[in-house]
């Protein structure tokens, strides 16, 4: 195997990674109050909030210091350099995209799709649209949703969503609706 495809594989086994994490320290396990699912719990209630930068960069250097070694054994250490740096790289684009499904307007088809299923996960139904970047794994395992026009609780409303008086913007009426009451502004 190659340097490039020893780093491709090292991105596509982040994308597993991301659903498997997500669907189960996030979810399944959340009650055990592991790390992650603090985080998580509160990215949920909140969903401005997101965990500090310290802590994801803390997560990165972990798993990178775990899976390096492990992986050397199996491909040898050039190799193994290249699958964690994929990975890791990976892990660094899904923060990224996540944070700004959050805090812009989508500007691409893929921009609306993430944003259409990963808000309806946040807003309709948490067991299933796990991974935030792809619906590979959730088409596998089961827990793809279809979406529809997703329901956003005025409390939880995006401001991207929101124009000057707090309504809905009329560009995302196709695929976002406002519910609850109105808040005071």
């Amino acid at each position: 195997m190659s340097i490039v495809s020893s780093a491709t594989v090292g991105a596509a086994t982040w994308s597993a990674a991301e659903y498997v994490i997500h669907r189960f320290a996030g979810h399944v396990f959340a009650r055990n109050r592991n790390p992650f699912a603090v985080e998580h719990v509160r990215h949920h209630a909140t969903t401005t909030y997101f965990a500090p930068t310290p802590k994801k960069v803390a997560a990165a250097v972990a798993a990178g210091a775990l899976v390096g070694p492990l992986a050397a054994l199996v491909v040898g250490p050039r190799r193994a350099m290249a699958f964690t740096a994929g990975l890791v790289a990976m892990y660094g684009a899904y923060e990224v995209l996540h944070r700004r499904a959050h805090t812009v307007a989508p500007s691409t088809p893929y921009g609306r799709w993430l944003r259409k299923h990963h808000f309806h996960h946040h807003f309709h139904d948490p067991s299933g649209n796990h991974g935030v970047t792809s619906p590979l794994w959730d088409a596998l395992a089961g827990t793809r949703r279809a979406v529809d026009v997703v329901k956003v609780p005025r409390r939880q409303a995006m401001p991207w969503l929101l124009d000057q008086d707090g309504e809905l913007l009329k560009e995302f009426a196709p695929d976002y609706e406002l519910t609850g009451p109105k808040l005071d502004t």
